[in-house]
């Protein structure tokens, strides 16, 4: 164990007062990065500093924010992602198909988009990636976190949130189908000339338990003009199903499947 004397410890506080980031005064004085936060911690405490950590969150500091990747974003928490709460800290995070690397890239970069400053990072899981991006500021972002599942309380969208995808419904669309959803080729069968012959056509799913956010997603597939009907599978009403040939057609212009 290395043991720093009072000498690098005052010569690192000064740096810090300065305005000198841990991570520069850590290289400069080479100790270890852990070390000079706590005496940065320590330091604060004696003079009854309050520390709060820098922000971007659009929602507090009033600055602009990228909207179109805020719709993804938000369709993508409101299926595949959820928000944990700790005492100074709340992490939002979004589970995406291990196999499906774009949309955890896409994922990611949304989250950037939106916050830049927070850290993000991926954590594998089985079957899965766990994206993750780290701030007390994403309940801000997304009021509808709460105790309990999604789909065991209201879920309605704040007007600034409606207006955001009214602007950008596709968008919003596009993380919902990511999260939720899938394109897929299904058959059917039909007597042709007396003999029977198989077809197949496209059709996109999406199913979600919660009433409320099948009901975001149709409201806003009414306002694109993309037809689609509910499905019950296993007496479940969790589907909805877009089979429409127009229809398909805007949604692969749009959407496309998930990669």
């Amino acid at each position: 164990m290395n043991f720093h004397g009072t000498e690098v410890r005052q010569q690192a506080l000064t740096l810090l007062r300065g305005g000198t980031k841990n991570a520069d005064v850590a290289r400069r004085l080479d100790v270890p990065l852990g070390t000079v936060g706590w005496w940065r911690h320590e330091d604060r405490r004696r003079q009854g500093e309050t520390y709060e950590h820098p922000t971007d969150c659009p929602r507090c500091t009033g600055r602009d924010f990228d909207r179109v990747a805020y719709a993804y974003l938000l369709g993508l928490y409101l299926g595949d992602g959820h928000i944990i709460s700790k005492p100074k800290q709340h992490h939002l995070s979004v589970f995406c198909n291990a196999a499906q690397t774009g949309l955890i890239d896409a994922a990611e970069q949304a989250m950037r988009s939106v916050m830049p400053l927070p850290r993000t990072n991926r954590r594998p899981r089985q079957g899965c990636v766990e994206v993750k991006s780290f701030t007390q500021h994403w309940t801000c972002m997304f009021p509808q976190h709460g105790p309990g599942k999604k789909h065991e309380r209201r879920i309605a969208l704040e007007p600034w949130q409606q207006d955001i995808v009214d602007a950008h419904p596709w968008d919003f669309l596009r993380g919902l189908i990511h999260s939720d959803g899938c394109r897929a080729n299904n058959w059917t069968t039909r007597i042709v000339g007396g003999e029977k012959k198989r077809y197949e056509y496209p059709r996109y799913w999406f199913t979600n338990v919660s009433d409320d956010i099948r009901q975001l997603y149709t409201d806003t597939l009414d306002r694109l003009g993309v037809e689609w009907k509910h499905c019950t599978r296993h007496g479940k009403p969790y589907n909805i199903s877009v089979a429409k040939r127009h229809s398909v057609e805007l949604m692969d212009q749009h959407i496309g499947p998930k990669y």
